[in-house]
């Protein structure tokens, strides 16, 4: 990972040295580059997850899974069926809800598409590893490292989320449905390595290129909207600046960077960061976290790619967007803005929040109405507000 991560850092920097200044330099050092770079490093965690699922899925235990769940799964409302698509949200959302139709009871089905987004999905290990990166200590306990534990108990916390959540559902919905359980046992078999590497390889690449295009489309959005402003702030930034810090003996280094500070600051996306930092700041977050949350609407792998497009603007250094992050301050205070308080609020957030448009978009067309997903977008959208909230004021 810090291999590919220096890779693109370099790749960015030498794209602006021997290509000639201007636009569209910018643009691909800048903007294209950095967020697709965000994307990339993570190839090695994912296509782990998705070789661990096809070893279960072609050894044949995957059903004993479902067979042996089942009576369980019942008194949270689900089915044994229902583990399938709860383990394959742990890979993608979209084709863990399409795995519901064989869930015959349409009750059972509808509460296990409205939970199935909790599960941790490989959209969300971009945002949880790069943060536990930045605010959670190395060490361990019992053998166990610190930033492991931490990776483990949000995929619990998931998990948690959606059985508790079909549980208040079960009891809240009032749906009257039958149910039947059948479900085929094939034989024990050693997985089929050629089988597995193929599933790795299909899916891996299928999340990347389905990825990429949304990240590639934002990426240059948000290059555009953080490289041009309105006013004589932005216009002038380097006049302004200049005089600001003309009794400071400031090197030319340190004068630039505060130079591209004021203006991204003063650029279209730095206005519109700080218009919703009032209702993120009780979270822990600044403006740029909050472009970052809500571009990651659209697909939540997305929060990287746009933090890598947004930090990189201006800079003419070799350097990856981690020490990007790590260097950031809090304004007020001075001290790190990713830390520990911020940082748990930030991983419970998106443990929780639905931020992802395609699954909306298969739920409705799972359930063939827009109040499911409405209801869905708005109910974990609120509780992460929460816990994000609670989680901050508590450990700040």
């Amino acid at each position: 990972m810090e291999f590919i991560e220096e890779t693109f850092a370099s790749l960015s920097d030498w794209t602006k040295k021997i290509l000639p200044a201007g636009v569209f330099t910018n643009l691909l050092a800048e903007g294209i580059i950095p967020g697709l770079g965000g994307i990339v490093i993570f190839i090695p965690q994912i296509a782990f997850l998705f070789f661990f699922i096809a070893v279960l899925e072609e050894s044949g235990y995957m059903s004993r899974v479902v067979f042996l769940m089942d009576r369980v799964m019942r008194r949270f409302g689900l089915s044994g069926k229902s583990v399938v698509p709860l383990i394959s949200g742990t890979a993608c959302a979209i084709p863990a809800i399409m795995a519901t139709r064989n869930i015959e009871s349409w009750k059972e089905r509808l509460i296990t598409i409205l939970v199935t987004p909790f599960t941790t999905c490989s959209a969300r290990l971009p945002v949880y590893l790069i943060i536990i990166t930045l605010v959670i200590p190395e060490g361990s306990v019992f053998g166990l490292g610190y930033q492991a534990l931490t990776l483990m108990l949000l995929y619990l916390i998931g998990f948690g989320a959606a059985v508790l959540s079909a549980y208040i559902l079960n009891k809240v919905l009032k749906i009257k449905s039958k149910t039947f359980f059948v479900v085929e046992m094939p034989n024990y078999k050693l997985p089929m390595i050629k089988n597995v590497g193929l599933t790795v390889l299909e899916k891996t690449k299928s999340f990347i290129f389905g990825a990429g295009k949304i990240i590639l489309a934002i990426s240059i959005v948000l290059w555009f909207l953080a490289s041009y402003g309105p006013g004589d702030q932005f216009n002038n930034a380097e006049t302004i600046v200049t005089e600001a810090y003309a009794s400071q003996n400031l090197s030319e280094d340190d004068l630039q960077q505060k130079i591209a500070s004021h203006k991204l600051e003063h650029s279209f996306i730095g206005i519109t960061g700080r218009a919703i930092e009032p209702v993120i700041k009780p979270l822990g977050y600044d403006w740029k976290i909050g472009i970052a949350i809500v571009s990651s609407f659209a697909a939540r792998e997305v929060f990287v790619g746009t933090l890598a497009t947004i930090y990189s603007v201006g800079a003419d250094d070799v350097q990856t967007i981690t020490e990007r992050m790590a260097g950031e301050t809090d304004s007020i205070t001075g001290k790190p803005l990713y830390n520990f308080a911020s940082g748990i609020s930030l991983l419970l957030f998106y443990a929780f929040a639905m931020q992802c448009m395609s699954t909306l978009a298969i739920v409705k067309r799972e359930t063939n109405s827009w109040k499911w997903p409405m209801i869905q977008l708005t109910a974990m959208t609120a509780l992460a507000y929460i816990v994000a909230l609670v989680s901050f004021q508590f450990l700040k």
